[in-house]
Formats: C-alpha cells, structure tokens, sequence
C-alpha cells in the first residue's frame, strides 16, 4: 500500500512563508482520484482541518487559514501542496496529510513559527 509521506517543515519567523509537500510513494495510480487533505496539531490541542481539494481542484480552508495558506495537487508527481504565507506563532504544530475518508495518515511535519 502506498505510504503518504510528507516534508518542507521548519522554524521560520513571524510573516515568513513555508511550502509543505506530501508525496502518495509507490505506484499509486489511483491518486488523481482521491481528495485530500491538510490537518494540524499543536502541542496539547487536537487535531484540525486546515485545508482540502477534491479530484477536480476545488479548495476548502478553516477560517483561521482562510487567505494566508494555499493548497494545491500535481497528479503526474502524486503530490499535494500546502503552501503557507503570513505565518503566525498559532500556527506552530504538526501538519499531517490525509486521503479524505480513509485513515490514510502521514507522520507528519513539523512547523514551528518563532523569533
């Protein structure tokens, strides 16, 4: 089965961006067939929607995202984006990929926003 596996976390300051990238590995024909998504959890917090896009590139954002943070998919690579502007200090925690409606999970990555 084909493994999500997501990368492009790091410290970044106040008002700096980061672009995350999660990769469906192997040979996962069906990818451009799935809808997925971007979850987060910060220490002590559950798990939260951040964003989503369906087989045919349609978007939804929580409303704490909402304009700052863009997702977006490359079928030919099996990647889906989520490229983050205007970073926060809230935003800090860790960003896991989802197929939507599986239990597909990556392991995540970590995005800390500090001075």
């Amino acid at each position: 089965q084909a493994h999500l596996v997501e990368s492009g976390g790091g410290l970044v300051q106040p008002g700096g961006s980061l672009r995350l990238s999660c990769v469906s590995s192997g040979r996962d024909v069906m990818f451009r067939f799935y809808e997925m998504g971007w979850y987060r959890q910060a220490p002590e917090n559950e798990r939260e929607f951040v964003a989503r896009i369906n087989s045919g590139g349609s978007t939804l954002y929580a409303d704490s995202v909402k304009g700052r943070f863009t997702i977006s998919r490359d079928n030919a690579k099996n990647t889906v984006y989520l490229q983050m502007n205007r970073l926060k200090p809230e935003d800090t925690a860790i960003y896991y990929c989802n197929q939507i409606g599986t239990a597909r999970w990556g392991l995540g990555t970590h995005v800390t926003v500090s001075s």
